[in-house]
């Protein structure tokens, strides 16, 4: 009775077996589901990946818009505070002239900087169907598909869905595109926090030298 329930076994299994993939061994079929499962892993990983890395762009640009809100916060409250108490003090103390005009001319280009680091980019709004086709439109971007109809964007939306490769490289595209973004945004923070830095140095020199040495203007 044993040996003929290990038969019926045996014969459901090859059964299965040929079900699945006629002509392929055991073997060959542990092989595949193998490498399906190293492919899924895969997968994950490179989803991962770019659930990360746009995490960490928009936490950098976050933090890019933040230090651009301080510069002008702070360069704002100086100039309002100079106009405010120091203008109506150069008739009685005209030694203030000049350094009051440094300070100035200080907060007002380091306010021109961090305002050029907000300034937003916005590309055409439009793709053409021959992107589409050669895989090179970006519709993760608002930009580039903001003036175009539902039905154009569904449609390259669709299209973009049913290859893997198009959709990996649009995201590719995106995650560059946001690099040169935040590569622009700080590139001029820095400069407006090192002209605020240095301004402020000299702005301080320039008064005491003015009290020191009496200049006037």
């Amino acid at each position: 009775m044993e040996d003929q329930n290990n038969m019926e076994d045996q014969t459901a299994i090859s059964e299965e077996v040929n079900e699945d993939s006629p002509g392929d061994t055991a073997e060959d079929i542990n092989k595949q589901k193998k490498k399906k499962d190293k492919d899924k892993g895969a997968g994950r990983g490179i989803e991962t990946m770019f659930r990360t890395s746009l995490r960490n762009h928009i936490q950098l640009s976050q933090i890019a818009d933040g230090k651009a809100n301080i510069m002008l916060s702070i360069n704002s409250i100086i100039i309002s505070v100079v106009l405010s108490f120091l203008f109506p003090r150069f008739e009685q103390n005209p030694i203030l002239v000049l350094p009051t005009a440094v300070l100035i001319l200080v907060c007002v280009s380091a306010l021109v900087f961090a305002i050029i680091s907000t300034i937003p980019k916005v590309t055409s709004g439009v793709f053409t169907k021959e992107e589409i086709r050669n895989k090179t439109a970006n519709l993760l971007f608002f930009g580039n598909f903001y003036k175009m109809d539902l039905e154009e964007f569904e449609w390259g939306i669709n299209e973009m869905m049913k290859d893997k490769d198009f959709l990996y490289g649009a995201m590719i595209r995106d995650f560059y595109n946001l690099g040169k973004v935040l590569s622009f945004k700080f590139k001029y923070l820095r400069i407006s926090y090192i002209v605020f830095m240095l301004g402020v140095i000299f702005s301080v020199l320039v008064f005491a030298a003015a009290f020191v040495f009496k200049i006037k203007v």
